[in-house]
């Protein structure tokens, strides 16, 4: 993964954190009223950014940069 944060935007931020909350794919979607298949896409742009290789790490990135947690991100949900 890169050392370097990238710059992520919010729906990228809310994404993250709810996918190291544990949320699924699915679950994401319903919460932000999104499409299964638009939430892989933030997915997919996630582990561009960070160079994370799966969902597991982008969990670990949240967790090294603050992003993760149902407490953490309590601000960000829509």
């Amino acid at each position: 993964m890169n050392a370097e944060a990238p710059a992520l935007t919010g729906r990228e931020q809310q994404v993250l954190h709810l996918l190291s909350s544990g949320d699924t794919i699915s679950a994401i979607a319903r919460q932000l009223r999104l499409s299964p298949h638009t939430v892989d896409t933030y997915l997919r742009r996630l582990r561009t950014k960070t160079g994370a290789v799966n969902r597991t790490q982008l969990a670990v990135y949240a967790v090294r940069h603050g992003l993760a947690g149902r407490s953490a991100g309590q601000g960000i949900r829509p």
